[in-house]
């Protein structure tokens, strides 16, 4: 892991608005911008965050240092931490140089060959307005950097600085662009030759030979080649400065003149760097293209630039005509006065509005224009399909090909992509594939999934490598990997065949889980059990299985044998076509086959008496009663009452049936007058919709068990029992908060009616958390001393004022008087309450 500044070199061009525009552009990329965060930024959004840092910068007028600090985190190549792990990266990093509470902008990049981090800092502290300068930088970044590879797992990288500023920036144009610097090939081709020199004059031939000369420059030395490039000599090596010549060979002294005639033996050009593909060719349409595009880009500015002030002089000769026009009126030297101000307006907004389109036209011809480097230009020619530029990408020195989890083939490729799109292509020439949430990436010989390795992420990446190398696989990486390529080839059940025996044989086995059973009892899975057999022996098992089937709807009486089952092959993976379907009591139904198993029922096939059933009876409080006037059991030879099977309709209720409990307790079950004259039978009100309230005729028609007179049973008689009078009702539900409401319901007849709704209300509370709602626990108020609560709002109940107070992580209910709820309707939710010991709330202020 590398962590490196990238400074603005002009502070002035320097600016969070397009650093922030640049780091989250996809770039018309799939796989580019991963995941974007922001940190101590009231907004969410990107654009008003970048407005929002904006402002904060603008705070702070006295600083004219650059205020934006960009910061990069690259990784090592094949490294892909999860997203958890490269949050807890940035903020250490950002921690370690000092802009904790800063804010920034991190955004995750996925389009280079390593998984890298833009961070862009506001180096403006939100709240101070203060800047922050992080001191030695690059050693703090580097202690970081050890650090957290050692505690997240990552490869180690070389952190410690052993080379100049000049050498990293050399080097860094020769990793990206491709193209040898001067300083490279110095050192790589003149630096010996140099080192040999014994004096000025030789020092100079060996510099003329190569087509160079040094020369002094301010303090120093520099060396300049023939194309006018120039490096300072002591970046070659230290040997070279100008102390370290001078104490060696005396004072400096400039070239003799008899070298200037002397023909350079080699000379120093910008070409690309040593590959393993002949490039001349490409690099030759290169700079063929870069001077045409120069070319044309200069031809099509001075045409815009022409056009504009064509425009431009229009408009003024228009502005003159018009102040003509204003100056022949005999208006008033007001009225001109006020014409002439319009006239000068609407001209400087036609020549505003004609550099605006100036400007855009430029940048539009300077983006087709555009000159590439060397790496970029073969990555946008391979990108439009060119497999010579393709190939010099993956020729270079620094494409090391993919590590780790891979899929690859033998024979060499076949073909692309195929139906996969085809995202973007790095400078190491590999291509980026995006199939949904997943990427693959391929370097030619191997495949690789980069992003979303789930299962639909490891068959794309199979089907792509039997587009390209064939049904053959080779699978490397680790065991797990494997294991997970194995079972997404069974899953999707592709006709891949991998190159590990051990892997082959796994994925047969997920794809036939049942092969291996049956070949250990000698059955083949493709014939069935009965493929031993011969076409009579076959007909003649088909026999006994549908005759033994018939026979199967009578049971064996005592004294009977069981009668034998069918011939029964071994285990195998379909049963024979006179058997399927043969379970005795179920009716024919389809099957679902699934990969992994058997064969199982559908739901919508299973008959109704199984699992459709229909609603069940509502009167399991209430005894049968099967004629006028009588309840008891039935009479003498009557039987058991029919009992309808599961799913069936119920039978109807008689008219003695639906009365009313009260008329059921009075009724009589002897020979008396009651039972020869017919009971009175109560007809049903009106049903209305629900919701709607009941019929004075309905109100109490159903009274409570306990409120019912006597009902005599059999052929004793009891006397109907006067109802009691009707009391207020507590909730059956017993819990452990409706507890001491139900002991205080039997102590305290008084408060019967505040407790019973409190107690229904805690009941409906402590229902709906059972079912998972976010409510908490409600419990009755209990009294005692003098507490400090809450207050969390007032509800009505039945006519009952509840007032709720939270303690802690429990809400207590308390029924109030309507006093109390309206002084409480003034006390905003939330505040501080006292509760005394009897119950009485106090709030601040007045209270009684």
């Amino acid at each position: 892991m590398i962590a490196k500044h990238i400074p603005m070199k002009v502070a002035q061009k320097s600016s969070f608005s397009r650093l922030g525009q640049y780091v989250t552009d996809p770039q018309d990329k799939h796989e580019r911008v991963g995941t974007v965060h922001l940190t101590n930024c009231v907004s969410d959004q990107v654009e008003l965050a970048i407005l929002e840092i904006l402002n904060i910068q603008a705070q702070n007028t006295r600083s004219t240092a650059d205020k934006t600090y960009h910061l990069m985190v690259s990784f090592r190549t094949g490294e892909q931490p999860d997203e958890a792990t490269l949050k807890a990266i940035e903020e250490r990093i950002c921690n370690g140089l000092g802009f904790t509470g800063h804010q920034r902008m991190s955004a995750v990049h996925h389009d280079t060959d390593n998984l890298h981090i833009h961070i862009a800092i506001n180096k403006i502290h939100p709240t101070r307005y203060t800047i922050h300068e992080p001191y030695n930088a690059y050693h703090t970044l580097a202690k970081l950097c050890g650090k957290l590879e050692h505690e997240y797992g990552l490869e180690k990288d070389n952190h410690t600085p052993k080379k100049s500023r000049s050498e990293n920036r050399a080097e860094d144009m020769e990793r990206h662009a491709d193209v040898e610097s001067l300083l490279g090939w110095l050192k790589r081709e003149c630096k010996t030759q140099m080192q040999g020199a014994q004096s000025w004059d030789s020092l100079h031939e060996v510099m003329r030979q190569n087509g160079l000369h040094i020369h002094q420059r301010a303090n120093g030395l520099v060396i300049t080649a023939d194309n006018g490039v120039s490096v300072k000599a002591s970046s070659v090596s230290r040997e070279f400065s100008k102390a370290s010549l001078e104490q060696r060979y005396g004072a400096f002294q400039p070239p003799p003149e008899h070298l200037a005639a002397v023909k350079p033996a080699r000379r120093y050009e910008k070409k690309p760097l040593a590959s393993k593909v002949d490039t001349a060719e490409l690099y030759g349409r290169y700079k063929s293209e870069q001077e045409h595009a120069a070319t044309n880009r200069a031809a099509e500015w001075d045409k815009a630039k022409a056009r504009k002030d064509r425009l431009i002089e229009d408009a003024k000769r228009n502005g003159r005509l018009k102040r003509a026009a204003i100056k022949l009126f005999g208006n008033s030297r007001i009225a001109k006065k006020l014409m002439y101000s319009a006239t000068s307006k609407t001209l400087r907004d036609e020549i505003n509005t004609i550099n605006q389109q100036y400007l855009k036209e430029r940048d539009e011809i300077y983006a087709r224009y555009q000159r590439r480097a060397w790496a970029d230009w073969l990555r946008d020619q391979a990108a439009a399909g060119d497999q010579e530029a393709l190939q010099a990408l993956r020729g270079r020195k620094a494409a090391t090909g993919l590590k780790g989890d891979t899929v690859a083939g033998k024979g060499g490729a076949r073909g692309t992509g195929g139906k996969s799109r085809q995202d973007s292509i790095t400078k190491k020439g590999t291509i980026i594939y995006s199939d949904g949430k997943s990427a693959v990436r391929d370097d030619g010989d191997k495949l690789k999934v980069s992003r979303g390795a789930d299962q639909a992420g490891l068959e794309t990446a199979l089907r792509l490598a039997m587009e390209r190398y064939g049904n053959r696989i080779t699978v490397n990486g680790s065991a797990a990997f494997k294991e997970r390529i194995a079972r997404a080839a069974a899953a999707a059940n592709l006709p891949v065949t991998f190159d590990d025996e051990a892997l082959e044989q796994r994925r047969q086995q997920l794809t036939n889980p049942s092969t291996t059973k049956e070949k250990q009892h000698g059955i083949d899975s493709r014939r069935g059990p009965d493929s031993g057999r011969t076409g009579q022996g076959r007909h003649a098992a088909a026999a006994r299985t549908a005759a033994a089937a018939r026979a199967g709807a009578a049971k064996p009486g005592p004294g009977h044998s069981v009668r034998h089952k069918p011939d029964l092959g071994k285990p195998a993976k379909a049963a024979p076509p006179a058997a399927r379907n043969g379970v005795r009591n179920l009716s024919e139904f389809g099957v679902v086959q699934q990969p992994e198993g058997g064969q199982v029922l559908l739901p919508g096939h299973v008959p109704g008496g199984v699992e459709h059933q229909g609603a069940q009876s509502d009167h399991g409080l209430r005894r049968p009663v099967h004629r006028p006037g009588r309840v008891g059991p039935a009479p003498a030879g009557a039987g058991k009452p029919d009992v309808a099977r599961p799913g069936a309709a119920r039978p109807p209720v008689s008219k003695a049936h639906q009365q009313r409990p009260s008329q059921a307790g009075a009724a009589s079950t002897g020979n008396g007058p009651a039972a020869a004259a017919p009971a009175a039978v109560a007809t049903k009100p009106k049903v209305k919709r629900v919701g709607s309230a009941p019929s004075p005729a309905s109100k109490d028609r159903l009274r409570p068990l306990s409120q019912l007179g006597a009902v005599s049973i059999g052929d004793h008689q009891a006397p109907a029992a006067p109802a009691a009078p009707a009391q207020p009702t507590v909730p059956t539900l017993r819990t452990p908060a409706t507890q001491p409401l139900a002991d205080q319901l039997a102590a305290e007849p008084g408060k019967r009616a505040g407790l019973a709704a409190a107690a229904k209300y805690i009941a409906e509370r402590e229902q709906k958390r059972a079912l998972g709602f976010d409510i908490p626990k409600h419990i009755s108020y209990t009294e005692g001393n003098d507490r400090a609560a809450v207050y969390a709002g007032i509800r009505q109940v039945d006519g009952q004022a509840l007032a709720l107070l939270k303690h802690g992580d429990e809400v207590q209910v308390l029924p109030v008087d309507e006093a109390t709820a309206r002084r409480l309707k003034r006390v905003p939710v939330g505040s501080q309450v006292g509760v005394t010991s009897k119950g009485a709330i106090k709030t601040k202020g007045r209270s009684r």
